[in-house]
């Protein structure tokens, strides 16, 4: 299920789909996507995804709580860093 989501004042387009135990989630940014581990870092890697990607996360509140724990080339070149928060990455995925 795809919904609007406000964070720290901006909007992004949410996805929500009931996916075994836990959901499958993604944040979308203008460049770029945060996404649970349900997406494959390998796969975004190869079409040259700008994303991001959190771990044990189930609601988007714990989403948006989370801290980055992989991402690709391209959102390395934003300056997304392991660590960071989805907050932080996000911002960078929203700029230009």
């Amino acid at each position: 299920m795809e919904e609007k989501l406000t964070f720290e004042g901006r909007e992004y387009t949410g996805v929500s789909f009931p996916l075994g135990n836990v959901p499958l989630l993604i944040v979308k940014a203008k460049k770029g996507y945060v996404a649970c581990s349900y997406v494959s870092k390998d796969a975004a890697e190869k079409f040259g995804d700008v994303a991001a990607f959190v771990t044990g996360v189930k609601t988007f509140d714990e989403f948006f709580k989370a801290k980055i724990k992989a991402f690709t080339t391209w959102a390395d070149d934003l300056g997304i860093r392991e660590g960071m928060s989805v907050k932080k990455a996000l911002e960078l995925m929203d700029q230009g």
